[in-house]
């Protein structure tokens, strides 16, 4: 694509905030490699406004998709016709999708996207003892993937008991014993720590837990993308301890991206 024309396929990524998303820089190009009339752009809208602006958006006729970001991925569920496995069992939604009848169609890659992204920087997580902070969108949908990745054992914390405790119904199928669930984060024991929460989008944020109370070698990994080095990644490292950063997540779920939005394949 050289430029926005009269034919363009729409696509949007929704946030409260927007700034740090990556998306657009990724899928743009793919758009261009493939050919495509098409753009992603980001959208700013507040939790308030969010069943007037994704109605809005749907009545477009020639918006194709949306992507979801924090806050929204858990509510946005709500403005889909069609859930898919991995939306039911985390609870949110991060990929939508317009039906060629109409219909809207979600699903969620956050899971798979984070696992297929420790896997290829050689942390595997079978047989691994993990503690994720944060039983929101993103947290759900990386629990379940942590379980179908065999992990050994799972542990979520989360300050609010009443997502934890839909969280654990979710998994019940999956966990086969394998879940705890608490306010707190087991660090002691974990081979793998992942924070799972918006907690270091902005300077002054607090740390989701203290990467120095982990045992020598266990992986710190932070889902946000922006900033790369987060106050945790840049405390685990100062730690001695490896870390893996947010933008693995996003980039393992391009192909799956692609797909889901029917963009065929590069010329």
């Amino acid at each position: 694509m050289t430029g926005i024309t009269g034919s363009t396929r729409l696509y949007a990524v929704l946030g409260d905030p927007v700034t740090q998303v990556q998306a657009p820089a990724m899928l743009n190009p793919i758009f261009a490699g493939l050919g495509l009339d098409a753009v992603l752009v980001p959208v700013h809208v507040e939790a308030a406004d969010l069943a007037g602006v994704v109605t809005g958006l749907q009545r477009i006729g020639n918006l194709d998709g949306l992507l979801v970001t924090v806050p929204h991925k858990i509510e946005a569920c709500a403005f889909a016709d069609m859930l898919s496995p991995a939306v039911r069992a985390a609870g949110s939604t991060n990929a939508m999708r317009r039906e060629p009848d109409g219909r809207w169609t979600a699903e969620n890659f956050d899971g798979t996207g984070f696992v297929r992204g420790m896997a290829a920087a050689g942390h595997e997580l079978a047989g691994r003892r993990v503690t994720l902070v944060g039983a929101g969108g993103a947290g759900g949908a990386i629990a379940a993937a942590v379980l179908d990745a065999g992990a050994a054992r799972l542990q979520v914390c989360d300050p609010d008991e009443e997502k934890l405790s839909d969280l654990l119904d979710r998994l019940a199928a999956r966990g086969r014993g394998r879940v705890a669930v608490g306010p707190a984060p087991e660090l002691e024991r974990a081979d793998v720590a992942v924070n799972a929460t918006p907690l270091g989008l902005r300077a002054d944020d607090p740390l989701p837990f203290d990467p120095a109370s982990l045992p020598a070698g266990a992986v710190v990994a932070d889902i946000i993308m922006q900033p790369r080095e987060t106050p945790l990644l840049r405390a685990a490292t100062a730690a001695g301890r490896p870390v893996h950063h947010g933008a693995h997540m996003l980039s393992h779920q391009l192909d799956l991206y692609r797909e889901f939005f029917r963009l065929g394949e590069f010329e």
